[in-house]
């Protein structure tokens, strides 16, 4: 079972930046594909990125341009790299892993971490 801890968030101004990292831990990494989402106050959860285990990437398109998904298998470690934020950008932050790049895509998940808060505001 994987254990996964979410770091890097904070309060930022508009047009910040930020990275986030996601830590894993009890399994090998490698073997996991691994998503970011994200929850606003009154909104569901949605799909920010994913990167599969080849590295191929998908963005929502609120995100493209401005964030970037990476992986580094050695460090067991997951990024999110957040420029030119926007207060629309304000959230909790989650990710998580599956072995299958779609179960991430779709966010079919029956269990999530503490997340990590992103603030943008001036």
């Amino acid at each position: 079972q994987v254990q996964l801890v979410e770091s890097g968030g904070g309060l930022v101004q508009p047009g910040g930046s930020l990275r986030l990292s996601c830590t894993a831990s009890g399994s090998i990494f490698s073997i996991y594909a691994m998503g970011w989402y994200r929850q606003a106050p009154g909104k569901q959860r949605e799909l920010v990125a994913a990167i599969s285990r080849g590295g191929t990437t998908n963005y929502a398109d609120f995100v493209k341009g401005r964030f970037t998904i990476s992986r580094d298998n050695a460090k067991n470690t997951g990024y999110l790299q957040m420029n030119s934020l926007q207060p629309e950008d304000t959230a909790v932050y989650y990710c998580n892993v599956d072995r299958r790049y779609d179960t991430v895509v779709a966010a079919r998940f029956g269990s999530w971490g503490q997340g990590t808060q992103v603030t943008v505001s001036s």
